[in-house]
């Protein structure tokens, strides 16, 4: 979840700006970046709980031992909540999941470098703390009452806000870690294609991703059940976003959409005013009730845009938002996925040819049934399985004749290895760990503790 924007505070006068601030997304091919963002539980080592924020071993020591390496503090009331390097953040999740929110970099292999960059940091800074880091997509063994919250004012309006408009809300908060990238477009049409492509694709990369299958140190039901979790969350700024394949769709219609989306709060001169369940267009109006008489700003605006959760979500990029946490191979597999789908012409006319005719019912079948059956959930007289290799078929393809190379000569197809491997032997990362968990764990939750850490 995102700190403050740093946008002008110039108000906002018509709805024609925030279209134009969409627009100016727009960027040539040879302008666009990835940028990959990950999630992270962290756990004490001896008795794998969750550190708070104060603890002598907890999150505010773990961030204050990374400026080591030349992090920039973030501060809110006197507290460290973020740090800044580069273009790069590390930012708190609710419950003090860590976050690495990467730069924008041209290749895979770029993020990659960054990822493992800062993996080195956090162990070695865990290391000292006897803290230990897991990426999963649910908390596999602490209830949400044993989740600590971080001293961070958003969070406090959201964790009031969410029982009031879903069941599993204070769940996404607190338990859940993903993996996602950030992908640029140059045109209007261009967006919208991409989008739809996203969208109908998403609940593969949730299939591909799916490592979230134990809850409170038991199975679940699902493989991923932190993509279910999104189910029933808020319904009022979750889901598939049909309107993105009604035509006529673009950035006013995205638009008109985040204008109905509620508020959660106004951030103004270092407070954060609780709006939740009011309006932006009363804000336009000057008629917001925390506020009366003020005017949105554009760093209103997109403060506000971070609070829509759906599949896919439209700033002046698009991030794509259908994945589990998992390890390091996995947090690189995934915008090599998306990359190779979405950034090569050829690419992303086969990967439109692969989903263009999908129903709005078949688009909500995947979307509900992948989260318990993956692979194998029935689609057109196959199975999930065939479309993720049908879809990594064509991400390798266009990784290909991307031919961006590293040192070794390698190009981006290698990040795929994994997700091929789990398509293949049809087995997500859930059901392997479940395997192990009715096999050699012997039921015991603590092994994955202890053999899936970073």
């Amino acid at each position: 979840m995102s700190n403050p924007s740093n946008s002008p505070d110039a108000p906002i006068r018509s709805r024609d700006e925030l279209v134009a601030y969409l627009a100016d997304g727009c960027k040539p091919p040879a302008d666009w970046r990835i940028g990959t963002e990950h999630e992270k539980f962290g756990f004490r080592l001896d008795d794998l709980r969750p550190p708070g924020y104060e603890d002598e071993r907890g999150i505010g020591a773990l961030l204050d031992g990374l400026t080591r390496y030349g992090w920039e503090r973030v501060e809110e009331h006197g507290k460290v909540v973020a740090l800044l390097k580069d273009g790069a953040s590390v930012t708190l999740e609710p419950a003090g999941q860590l976050e690495l929110s990467g730069a924008p970099l041209e290749t895979i292999h770029d993020t990659c470098r960054e990822v493992g960059s800062h993996l080195f940091e956090v162990k070695a800074v865990a290391d000292e703390l006897r803290l230990g880091f897991l990426g999963m997509g649910f908390q596999p063994k602490w209830t949400r009452a044993d989740m600590p919250w971080m001293p961070k004012d958003r969070y406090k309006i959201m964790r009031a806000y969410m029982p009031k408009v879903g069941d599993l809300g204070l769940d996404m908060m607190t338990r859940t870690c993903t993996v996602q990238v950030n992908l640029d477009f140059s045109t209007e049409a261009q967006m919208v294609k991409m989008f739809r492509v996203s969208l109908a694709l998403q609940p593969i990369a949730t299939a591909l991703f799916a490592d979230s299958p134990f809850t409170e140190g038991k199975p679940n039901g699902y493989l991923s059940y932190r993509s279910h979790i999104w189910t029933d969350t808020d319904p009022d700024r979750t889901g598939m976003l049909d309107f993105v394949f009604e035509d006529g769709f673009g950035f006013e219609r995205y638009v008109d959409y985040l204008l109905d989306v509620p508020m959660y709060f106004s951030y103004r001169d270092g407070v954060y005013h609780d709006a939740s369940g009011q309006s932006f267009r009363d804000f336009m109006a000057g008629r917001l009730p925390v506020l009366p008489g003020a005017l949105p700003t554009m760093r209103d605006w997109t403060d506000h845009m971070t609070t829509s959760f759906p599949e896919v979500r439209l700033k002046r990029f698009l991030e794509m938002r259908g994945a589990d946490s998992g390890p390091w191979n996995r947090i690189c597999a995934l915008p090599a996925f998306w990359v190779g789908l979405l950034y090569d012409d050829a690419a992303l006319d086969a990967a439109w040819d692969l989903v263009k005719d999908f129903s709005l019912a078949e688009r909500h079948a995947l979307r509900d049934g992948v989260p318990k059956q993956a692979f194998k959930l029935p689609f057109r007289g196959g199975t999930v399985r065939d479309l993720a290799l049908r879809a990594l078929e064509i991400s390798a393809a266009g990784l290909a004749r991307r031919n961006r190379r590293n040192d070794q000569d390698q190009d981006e197809r290698h990040f795929l290895a994994p997700l091929i491997e789990f398509a293949q032997a049809n087995e997500t990362p859930a059901e392997r760990k479940l395997a192990l968990y009715h096999g050699e764990w012997g039921g015991d939750i603590d092994r994955v503790f202890r053999e899936f850490a970073y």
